[in-house]
């Protein structure tokens, strides 16, 4: 007997946040996603003609974050979602013992704050690591333009997706590689991601400190630089301080288990 299974194409809503407090002191900017280079990583992706005028709406300020500022703090109420336009974040929480663990590194084009969606508050800390620049989406306007605009509210859910398969792959990294697994899985990860910015994906510079990786791949600091100056002696990578070279990627996919 053949079954026929048929599925909805209504939208999953929008997360609720349990608390909404209002915009203050922010002045409306005009924007114009359609010509930014980043629409295509972005939530107005995919939308057209009327669809993205109004999801230009969504987008209410630009921030700028020096470098050592916090855009928001653990406990801060929850207002925005922010899609980086220039710069590189850090995400920190604070443990038990009161040492900061690195949580995730987050870079132009990606999204930060929905941390804060169940809660109404953030749990975590995000800290920039240059000076950069952000743009500012109240979420309860997202949430209203999106009841109207169905192909939006698909494409947040997109991008919650991919935050959720990014913190997989960290969960891979820290649960079942050994430590140069751990290194080079953070250093092919990276160059995709600045690829797939438009930057280089074999020159770049780090902006955040070994300690600062180690912190986030659960390694100490000097095994981080035992694994850098092992992959640089393999002829893998040239690295002078903060500057890296990528030489041999199958040399680092080799380093990783994969060929």
């Amino acid at each position: 007997m053949n079954t026929t299974v048929s599925f909805t194409t209504s939208p999953l809503p929008l997360p609720t946040a349990p608390r909404q407090v209002p915009l203050r002191n922010v002045t409306k900017i005009r924007t114009n996603c359609s010509n930014c280079s980043l629409r295509n990583l972005c939530l107005p992706c995919g939308l057209k003609g009327r669809d993205m005028a109004r999801a230009e709406e969504v987008v209410y300020t630009r921030k700028r974050v020096n470098r050592g500022e916090s855009l928001y703090r653990t406990g801060d109420p929850f207002l925005s979602l922010y899609a980086i336009r220039n710069g590189f974040f850090k995400s920190t929480l604070t443990l038990a013992d009161g040492r900061d663990q690195v949580t995730a590194f987050h870079m132009r084009g990606e999204m930060l704050g929905m941390d804060g969606i169940g809660a109404g508050a953030h749990e975590s800390t995000a800290i920039a690591l240059e000076d950069s620049e952000v743009c500012v989406m109240p979420y309860g306007l997202l949430q209203q333009l999106s009841r109207d605009i169905p192909e939006l509210q698909n494409q947040f859910h997109k991008v919650m997706s991919r935050e959720l398969v990014r913190e997989h792959g960290v969960m891979m990294l820290l649960g079942s590689m050994r430590t140069n697994e751990r290194v080079a899985a953070f250093l092919l990860n990276l160059a995709k991601r600045l690829g797939a910015c438009g930057y280089s994906s074999k020159q770049f510079q780090l902006c955040m400190t070994r300690r600062e990786i180690g912190s986030y791949l659960g390694l100490q600091l000097e095994t981080v630089s035992r694994a850098f100056s092992q992959f640089q002696e393999n002829g893998f990578l040239s690295v002078q301080q903060r500057q890296i070279g990528i030489l041999d990627v199958n040399g680092l996919q080799t380093a990783l288990g994969k060929r």
